[in-house]
Order: structure tokens, then sequence, then C-alpha cells
């Protein structure tokens, strides 16, 4: 059962998709705002933004498929982040809502890129928070998102940690392993010492994430290539796979919604030097038989986002940037009054 902050109601709506539960603040009104979480989480880590909302605003909190109380569909990977965006829109719909302000942090946030990218008149303004890189997790190089292998190498379900994945699927809560998922929040959803107030909320939400192949990791593929998986076609971490996941074209939209990219710079998880990212942590000889900087360096995400971005500013639309100091890949947890004061900023551009 999700737990819940005081003020905040839970409820799941039933979508021309699937059941989406979602959270809300009964009270509010005004222009709807939907937050959108990342990967291994779910609405929870949001209560504390939605609470601190100005007047003028209503606000929403989704679990995505596979997530918190949302019906755990599988997640077809070949279609990139498309379930999830199309999720989305059917939410959207089904609470009669034309249009609204969309906030979405690290995976969240490439959902709200591909919302955007295809039904962008959906979208006031887009607030994307520590998002992962408009060309994907892993497997590229350089400003443009240049395939470091064709079959993608080095991304998706394979990537991710075994050990981790284990102790998720157990339900571990403990901080008996660097790998735990409370230790692993700790260390990288936020910048240390970041001691978040209701951790044990935040981990049982990191646990309600559905594990397999049809949700987190997913399926994985072999390679010749270094470092010897590739992405399959299910499953979360598939569906940011460089091979589905590519929004660089995000400069064609029309209209063009403001946008404001948040984030902190000490981000380990969505970084130009990420310890997520393989080539990475094959440059720091964490990962045997690294080929070199020189065809595998460390995935540019930062730089690539901004590339996008940049882009899409150039193409007429409006874009800038907040960089929050001291703060690792959840400043909405780790610095919310900073936060709150760079999205009250951006929701009043729409």
């Amino acid at each position: 059962m999700t737990r819940l902050l005081a003020g905040i109601a839970a409820r799941t709506v039933a979508t021309d998709r699937l059941s989406v539960h979602l959270l809300e603040v009964p009270g509010q009104s005004g222009a709807p705002v939907i937050f959108v979480h990342g990967n291994v989480s779910s609405s929870v880590f949001w209560q504390q933004t939605m609470l601190g909302l100005p007047a003028g605003y209503r606000s929403f909190a989704v679990d995505l498929r596979g997530f918190g109380g949302t019906d755990p569909l599988p997640v077809d990977a070949g279609r990139g982040l498309g379930d999830y965006a199309d999720d989305l829109a059917a939410t959207m719909a089904a609470l009669g809502l034309d249009a609204a302000h969309l906030v979405g942090w690290s995976m969240g946030g490439g959902v709200v890129m591909r919302l955007l990218r295809e039904r962008p008149r959906l979208v006031r303004t887009a607030t994307l928070v520590n998002p992962v890189s408009p060309y994907g997790y892993g497997g590229t190089r350089g400003v443009t998102g240049e395939l470091v292998d064709a079959g993608g190498a080095g991304s998706g379900g394979g990537a991710a940690n075994p050990d981790f994945v284990r102790l998720l699927r157990e339900g571990d809560r403990s901080d008996a392993s660097p790998l735990s998922p409370r230790q692993v929040l700790l260390a990288f959803y936020v910048k240390p010492p970041c001691h978040p107030e209701h951790l044990d909320m935040l981990v049982d939400a990191m646990l309600s994430t559905r594990i397999g192949d049809d949700h987190y990791p997913g399926d994985v593929a072999g390679t010749a290539a270094w470092p010897g998986v590739a992405p399959g076609n299910r499953g979360v971490l598939n569906a940011m796979a460089p091979v589905h996941h590519r929004l660089d074209d995000l400069h064609t939209v029309d209209p063009k919604p403001p946008i404001r990219w948040i984030r902190g710079t000490d981000d380990l998880i969505v970084s130009d030097t990420s310890m997520f990212d393989l080539a990475n942590l094959g440059a720091l000889g964490a990962v045997p038989g690294w080929p070199g900087a020189e065809t595998h360096p460390p995935q540019p995400m930062v730089a690539q986002t901004r590339a996008v971005l940049e882009r899409y500013a150039a193409a007429g639309g409006t874009f800038d940037e907040v960089a929050i100091a001291d703060t690792g890949h959840s400043p909405h947890i780790e610095k919310p009054a900073e936060f709150m004061a760079a999205l009250r900023e951006i929701l009043g551009k729409g």
C-alpha cells in the first residue's frame, strides 16, 4: 500500500489503455501540473513538491506502468518510451485535461520529451529534472549521440547490476549491502550526506518496481561487442537504450512550449561521467576489457541534452537551464526550496 503524507490523496483512473494510479492534493484548483517519476521509483517521490505548489495550480503525480499501483502491463521497448508517453496522454484524456504543465524527473523527463515530440499541444510547459539523455542511456558518444555499436552494446537490460536487481526482487529494506535500494538511494539518488526526511517511504516506493523481462530491467541480448550485452526489446532499460530512444528531432515540433531544464550539478546517475554508464565504469577499471576512450568514451549525457535543447531554441522554441549546486540526481528531494522557486517561474510562462 502506498504511504502518503498528510494532505495527499490517491486514486486509480481507468483509461483506454490501462488503469493508472495517481496522487493529487484535494482542494487544489487551477492549471494542471502533472509530475512523472523516474526509474525504480514512483509518484511517492513527488509528494512534498505537490504540497508546495502555489495557489492557482492543481497537481497530479502518476505511477508509470509497472511502478507503484499502476497496472503492470509489459513495456514494449521497441517503441522506446512510447508506451509510457501514450499512457500519460491517455491519463490526461481520462482526467479531461486538454493540456497541462508537465514535470518529468530522470526517465520521466524522457517520457515528457517523448510526449512533447508526439503531441506538443498537450504540453503547456515542460520541466525536465535531471532527464535521461535524448540519445538514450549508454552506448553513445559525442554530443550528436553517435552509436558506439550498431546494436547498442553497453546499454539496455544487461547494463543493470544483477545484485541490485536481486535485492529489489527480494524486497530488501536494509542497509546491509552497498547495492541495497536504501544504500543506492543514499549514494546516488541524492548527494551524500543528504538523508531524506521520509527515507523509508521512498525505499518502499523503489520496491514497488515490478521486476522481470517485461519490466525492470528488461530482457538481455548477447553480443560479441564490448561489454558483451546489448538491448533486448522488452522492459524498462531497453526502452531507454539508444537503438530505441532517440529524440534528436525535438526541434521539429510545433508548437514549441517553453522548456526548463533543472539539474543537480553533482548528479552521478545522469552525468557526463555517470557511475551507471558501462563505458565510464570501464574507464575507471570497474568493467574489464574496456577498449579505450578513442572508441568507447563515457557518454556525455548532460552535453547531449544541452545540444538538443539548444537546437530546439534555435528553431524558435525557448529553454533555459537551472543548475542547482551541491545537489545530486533529485533536486526536488534535496533542495526543495530552490527547486520550487525554479518550478514556479517556468509554470508562470505557460
